[in-house]
């Protein structure tokens, strides 16, 4: 039997790093979990069993602390440029990716003043970047993932097409949940990437909040073309938007009526709506 090897990456996942500035007695704190993968001529590894081309991946969970002590880990896009350039440079490596998932604190307000040293996790919600080094040059994507926002109205789905299988009741006012993931491309390097994480995070949740929503398609339209208008550097936003249901409690076997007022949420099987926004036509 004739097979051949198509394709190839190897590396390190769930790198876990936290790194603390110390200027006196405020500190800053970044919070990061890395992913390395490499490719390049490691193919005898895999046919041969051949290792004398492979950097150990425990290696690569190193050079992340090495560089982390002697760098800034912030931007997160900076320190992904630094480890896959460096990585990229090691022998017989074609391509190096990095991604990096930011956990976002903030300061704890002690006395009505941010506290020094004390942080509060927000929820869930990440600041992400995904660098892809190779010869012709370096790629990254932006990003905010699992940003969990809620509207309890303003949001309607109807006039949607019923067949046999349809059950669905259309609705006027019903509450929108979902759980963000957010990802964008600059046209070039973008030299303030921090600034443009939080003006398009600001821009998504503002959108939430006031746009009316005729559907999840209509608010995915709305929260992209806001990150556009809201930051020049981005030349192109994907965004994906699972539809977290709250259904509506039939309250009439109890004598009951239910004015929009109980719910039951239901994480599974929930809608997915995906979109791809770029400037121009």
């Amino acid at each position: 039997m004739s097979i051949s090897l198509v394709r190839n990456a190897y590396g390190k996942s769930r790198v876990r790093l936290v790194k603390v500035r110390r200027a006196g007695a405020r500190h800053e704190l970044t919070d990061v979990q890395v992913d390395v993968q490499l490719e390049g001529e490691f193919d005898d590894a895999y046919t041969k069993g051949d290792n004398s081309k492979v950097l150990p991946t425990d290696t690569m969970k190193n050079t992340v602390y090495a560089l982390a002590k002697g760098h800034p880990v912030e931007p997160i896009e900076d320190f992904g440029v630094l480890l896959a350039e460096h990585f990229l440079g090691k022998p017989h490596t074609r391509r190096a990716r990095v991604a990096i998932a930011e956990n976002v604190w903030s300061r704890v307000d002690a006395g009505g003043a941010p506290h020094p040293h004390a942080f509060l996790r927000a929820a869930g919600e990440r600041r992400t970047a995904e660098i892809s080094a190779a010869p012709g040059g370096v790629e990254i994507t932006s990003g905010i993932a699992d940003l969990l926002v809620l509207k309890t109205t303003g949001s309607a789905f109807s006039g949607f097409p019923r067949d046999e299988h349809t059950t669905l009741k259309e609705t006027g006012d019903r509450i929108l949940s979902t759980l963000m993931v957010a990802r964008w491309r600059a046209a070039g390097r973008d030299p303030a990437p921090t600034a443009t994480w939080e003006r398009a995070r600001r821009a998504l949740i503002e959108t939430f909040a006031e746009r009316h929503s005729l559907s999840v398609q209509h608010t995915i339209h709305d929260l992209g073309e806001a990150v556009l208008a809201a930051c020049p550097a981005i030349d192109e936003v994907s965004l994906s938007l699972p539809n977290k249901h709250c259904l509506l409690v039939d309250l009439a076997p109890f004598g009951l009526t239910n004015d929009n007022e109980i719910f039951v949420p239901v994480d599974e099987p929930h809608g997915l709506i995906e979109a791809t926004m770029k400037r121009g036509s």
